[in-house]
């Protein structure tokens, strides 16, 4: 085989059947990703392309970093071609990294590159790309399409105007963009900046947050909003699940100790998260929603580059919280009550993989197919062994073929190929057991409407959209 072929990772004839037959031409529906609803509303073009490669990725800074590249050509004020410069010198040692693959998939699709990055097709590479980037067919909208996406969920804060998401319904480009209800900054009462935020929100809401009450009508009344947008998805990212017992007397006391500003024990920090999270997932009950929650990332671990740069600029780890336990009892009280929505978990430390997977069957109950979903390998996660064990232990503790499928969880818009890195992966697991008879061939038509089914219907058919 050749690097990057129509076979790639396709290691028998019955994965580059299941995978050239059936999952190649599926759309995309991604329902959990970081793309900024204001570049899709402007048809943004990006000037070349380190803008649109390089711009945010914090999964290319931690491997420049890691190769000794000074931080001015990550988030610095090095020019645009210096700064990819740097990236092509560090390309050639990330090797077995899926950022190997990934970039080279990226160059590939959309624009048709096939040659490797390295410092000597780097200018070549980059004058390429950045030619192709001028045109319309290379906006973020013409990207989109000849990416063959059919559906993106954003993430917005529940102070967010949705204004970008109301222009992109308007133009009605062929593709629909929805937002998804993230609530931690609600949540943060131990954070330096919560009041400011409880301000925000009071604007955006033009409810009046002088009490517990006042914030949960605060965060109903955009919740409504953003339902009222198309929104049909929450999100939570967490460390891990907060399920203290607590009494509507404690969180409203809680609360009012926070308004004014005097300082909160651990306990009481833990009890109020564990009485936000059981609010909002009864909102999301009640609106037919699906919820997600992103737990195990031990984020911010470098104080230093944080007061330098801020979150979300690559200082975040695998964690190893406690989870089982909050996570039993979170959601066993919402299904008591018969109010547990529909729900996907994503878990980040993969010694975890087989708590999450049959955790989820402790709460299916027949209403609808895979109602818990084990959400898909997700960031330090979404490689080639990742997905492997993740959908490994899925196989073993549930059914593979009731799984919504890959998303990008990505803020850049050439991350799709993300999606036919999974797809392919998804095939050469099953193309091998049918080869090694661990599965009959002659159930092949089935196993390759289960393809389908992971790659897109099954997505399609769960969510609200």
């Amino acid at each position: 085989m050749s690097f990057l072929d129509e076979n790639f990772l396709l290691e028998t004839k019955t994965a580059q059947r299941l995978y050239h037959e059936h999952a190649k031409h599926m759309p995309i529906i991604d329902y959990h990703c970081h793309l900024s609803p204001e570049d899709i509303a402007n048809d943004r073009k990006f000037q070349n392309l380190t803008n649109i490669w390089l711009e945010g990725d914090h999964y290319k800074w931690r491997a420049m970093r890691t190769n000794g590249i000074a931080e001015e050509y990550c988030t610095g004020a090095a020019d645009d071609y210096a700064k990819f410069e740097k990236w092509a010198q560090t390309v050639p040692y990330t090797m077995r990294n899926p950022l190997y693959h990934w970039t080279h998939m990226e160059l590939k699709r959309p624009f048709g590159i096939e040659k490797v990055l390295k410092p000597e097709t780097a200018r070549e590479i980059y004058d390429a790309a950045t030619d192709m980037l001028q045109s319309d067919e290379y906006s973020v909208r013409g990207i989109l399409k000849k990416m063959n996406v059919e559906i993106i969920c954003t993430t917005d804060d529940p102070v967010d105007s949705l204004e970008h998401h109301q222009k992109i319904k308007t133009d009605d480009f062929g593709l629909k963009v929805l937002p998804t209800f993230r609530a931690d900054k609600a949540m943060a009462i131990e954070d330096a900046g919560f009041l400011a935020y409880l301000q925000k929100l009071e604007q955006a809401s033009g409810v009046s947050i002088s009490s517990f009450q006042g914030l949960q009508d605060a965060l109903k009344q955009r919740h409504d909003f953003f339902h009222a947008q198309g929104c049909r998805l929450s999100d939570h990212g967490l460390e891990t699940i907060y399920a203290e017992n607590y009494t509507d007397e404690e969180i409203n006391a809680i609360f009012s100790k926070a308004l004014q500003k005097q300082a909160l024990s651990s306990e009481e920090v833990l009890k109020f998260k564990s009485a936000m999270l059981v609010f909002l997932a009864l909102m999301d009950h009640s609106k037919n929603w699906t919820q997600q929650f992103h737990l195990g990332a031990l984020r911010n671990n470098n104080t230093r580059m944080m007061r330098e740069l801020g979150p979300d600029t690559g200082f975040d780890s695998i964690g190893d919280f406690d989870v089982a336990r909050p996570l039993s009892k979170f959601m066993d009280k919402l299904d008591n009550s018969n109010q547990l929505a529909k729900t996907i978990l994503y878990n980040l430390n993969p010694s975890q993989n087989e708590l999450y997977a049959t955790m989820i069957g402790n709460f299916n109950d027949g209403s609808t197919p895979g109602k818990v979903q084990y959400g898909s390998a997700w960031w330090f996660l979404d490689q080639k062994d990742g997905m492997e064990r993740q959908m490994n232990a899925l196989s073993n503790m549930g059914l593979l073929s009731r799984f919504v499928g890959m998303l990008t969880d990505s803020r850049s818009f050439l991350s799709y190929p993300r999606h036919e890195y999974f797809r392919r992966i998804l095939c050469n697991m099953l193309g091998n057991d049918v080869e090694s008879g661990q599965l009959p061939a002659s159930e092949l038509d089935w196993i390759g409407q289960m393809v389908e089914n992971i790659c897109y219907n099954n997505a399609k058919n769960f969510f609200n959209f």
